[in-house]
C-alpha cells in the first residue's frame, strides 16, 4: 500500500510539474493577436476591434488582443495562413466567418476545412442585404429583378469575394428570381464592395447589414432587401427577400467569432472558451456594436461546434444545387 501511495504521489508530482512547465495555469502571460482575413474598415474588422476592446480587463483575459489584417481572395489568404502557418500556442487567434470558410472548403482549392480550426465563441450574426447607391433608379427588389430580366447578365453588383455569404446570397437570388446576374467579387472585402456601389462602379451590391447600416446612415446608399428569415431590428422598414416573393432562407447569414488553430493545447482552449463569451457580454461592447448597426449573437464553444456542423451540412446541399 505504501508503495502504491508513493507511486501515486510521484505521478501527481510529475503531472503538476508538466502543467507548470507548460505554463498553462498562468495563460495568458503576454498580449494576444487575432488575425482577421478581411481588410480594415470592413464589418469583420470593425466588429473584431469592438468585441476585443475589453480583453485587457481583469475580469477578461487581463491582456490586450491586437488585430492583424490578412485580406485577399474572399478570406482565403488569411485562413490559409492561419491553417498552415499560425502558431498553435494560444496567442494567435483568428476571426472566423461562416458560411464563408466552410463554403470555400467545400468548393476546394484551399488548405483548410472546418477540422483545421477549434472554435472558441461566436459574437455575431450579420445577414446579407441588397444595396444600391442613394441616387439609383431601383427602389425595390422588383425593380432590380425586372432590370435583370430585361438585361440578362448586365446587372453588375459587388460582394466581398467568392463563396462568401454575399456570393451565396447572390446565387440564391439568381435561382429564386430566375435571372442571370453579374456578380463582381471585390478583393478589398466588404468595405471595397460598398465603395464600388457608392462610386457607381456597379449597379448594386450584396453586403453585410452592419456595413450597409452605417452607409445608409451617411446617406450613401439604399437598402432594398434582407437575406434572412425575419426583418432586422436595425432595419425594421426593409422587407426580407421572402416578403418580396423570393424563396430565399438564411443560409447566407454571416456568423462571426473567434477560433484557434488545430493543435492548440486543450487547457488553453478551455480557458478561452470560458472567458471569451463573457468578454463579449460586456456592456461597453454591446453599446458599441449597437451603435454600429452590428447584430450580436453570442454562442459558446459547444454551440458553435453544433452550428458549424449544421452549416456544413446545409452548404453541401445548397452548393451542389447551385
Amino acid at each position: 500500500m505504501r508503495k502504491l501511495i508513493a507511486a501515486a504521489s510521484m505521478a501527481l508530482v510529475s503531472l503538476t510539474g508538466a502543467a507548470l512547465a507548460d505554463g498553462h495555469e498562468n495563460y495568458p502571460e503576454r498580449p494576444l493577436m487575432m488575425m482577421v482575413s478581411y481588410g480594415a474598415g470592413g464589418a469583420t474588422d470593425f466588429q473584431a476591434r469592438i468585441v476585443t476592446m475589453t480583453a485587457g480587463n481583469e475580469d477578461a483575459l487581463g491582456l490586450p488582443i491586437a488585430i492583424l489584417n490578412k485580406p485577399g481572395a474572399g478570406g482565403r489568404v488569411g485562413w490559409n495562413w492561419f491553417a498552415t502557418q499560425a502558431e498553435a500556442d494560444g496567442y494567435t487567434l483568428g476571426a472566423y466567418n461562416v458560411p464563408h470558410f466552410i463554403a470555400q472548403s467545400i468548393e476546394g482549392g484551399v488548405s483548410y476545412t472546418a477540422d483545421s480550426f477549434e472554435p472558441i465563441a461566436n459574437w455575431g450574426a450579420d445577414p446579407a442585404v441588397f444595396v444600391v447607391s442613394a441616387d439609383s433608379e431601383f427602389n425595390t427588389m422588383e425593380d432590380v429583378v425586372n432590370y435583370a430580366k430585361e438585361n440578362p447578365g448586365k446587372l453588375t453588383f459587388s460582394g466581398a469575394g467568392l463563396f462568401v455569404g454575399h456570393h451565396i446570397a447572390a446565387l440564391q437570388l439568381e435561382k429564386a428570381a430566375g435571372v442571370k446576374l453579374a456578380y463582381i467579387p471585390n478583393n478589398k472585402g466588404g468595405a471595397g464592395a460598398m465603395k464600388a456601389v457608392i462610386a457607381g462602379e456597379v449597379l448594386g451590391g450584396v453586403n453585410n447589414l452592419s456595413d450597409a447600416f452605417r452607409a445608409q446612415q451617411a446617406g450613401n446608399i439604399k437598402i432594398l432587401g434582407v437575406f434572412d428569415l425575419e426583418r432586422s431590428d436595425f432595419l425594421p422598414d426593409v422587407p426580407t427577400m421572402a416578403e418580396q416573393g423570393f424563396d430565399i432562407d438564411n443560409s447566407s447569414v454571416n456568423f462571426r467569432g473567434v477560433m484557434v488553430p488545430k493543435g492548440t493545447p486543450q487547457p488553453i482552449i478551455d480557458k478561452l472558451a470560458e472567458t471569451v463569451p463573457e468578454m463579449f457580454k460586456n456592456p461597453r461592447v454591446a453599446k458599441q456594436m449597437k451603435a454600429g448597426g452590428s447584430p450580436m449573437h453570442i454562442m459558446t464553444r459547444d454551440e458553435v461546434l453544433e452550428m458549424w456542423a449544421a452549416r456544413e451540412e446545409t452548404l453541401q446541399e445548397l452548393l451542389s444545387g447551385l
